[in-house]
């Protein structure tokens, strides 16, 4: 992971299950995500979140985006 999603994305164990949250907090990559896909602005997102920050949410697509892209071995 890359220095700006380090600041931006955490994983801790003992917090959402180790699931990657944005800066600590309490706040999941995949509700910002959620929000994204069911049709929210990025305004309407940081309305919904009022921790967030707009760069939290270019963190969690940049965070998807290189967790998806990954090669796949066809044995």
């Amino acid at each position: 992971m890359t220095k700006d999603l380090k600041d931006r994305i955490t994983i801790d164990p003992t917090q959402c299950g180790g699931r990657p949250c944005i800066r600590g907090m309490r706040i999941r990559v995949t509700d910002v995500l959620d929000l994204l896909a069911n049709g929210l602005s990025f305004e309407q997102v940081l309305e919904e979140l009022p921790d967030l920050e707009r760069e939290d949410i270019y963190a969690a697509l940049r965070y998807a985006s290189r967790r998806l892209d990954h090669p796949v071995l066809a044995a």
